[in-house]
């Protein structure tokens, strides 16, 4: 059996970081499914899913990574092809990735103690950001 839902988020630039796991757990709870997976996915290629333990000094010490990895204070061609500013949000993007599976038993997703999933806003601009969830099984 498959239920897909999305998910609708308001969020800030630059690494803009939320934790959806409750989210994705309602779908899971209101579906007809027990056992399975669930499939993350961040529609955008300057968003991205992943798993964290979701509080504040990680949140502030992602940013400085996303920083390190991508610096926004040098050239990317990208702006060329656009004429925009968003290089170093498209790096971000693909290295983290727009997706990630969980699964789930007895409706409850397995997730490690401190481990939520959760969305990151990586564009140069607040956005409304669309996560596809879409849950496998029986």
């Amino acid at each position: 059996m498959i239920r897909t839902e999305e998910i609708e988020i308001d969020m800030q630039a630059d690494g803009d970081t939320a934790d959806i796991t409750s989210e994705v757990q309602r779908i899971i709870e209101n579906s007809k499914i027990s056992n399975g997976i669930a499939v993350i996915f961040m529609l955008g290629s300057t968003g991205a899913v992943s798993t964290m333990e979701y509080e504040p000094g990680l949140k502030r010490d992602i940013k400085a990574a996303f920083e390190r990895i991508a610096p926004s204070d040098i050239h990317y061609e990208h702006h060329k092809t656009w004429h925009d500013d968003n290089g170093r949000s498209h790096i971000r993007a693909t290295f983290i990735g727009p997706s990630v599976v969980v699964p789930f038993i007895n409706k409850k997703l397995t997730l490690g103690t401190w481990q939520q999933i959760i969305a990151i806003n990586l564009d140069t601009r607040p956005r409304r950001r669309r996560i596809v969830v879409q849950i496998i099984g029986e």
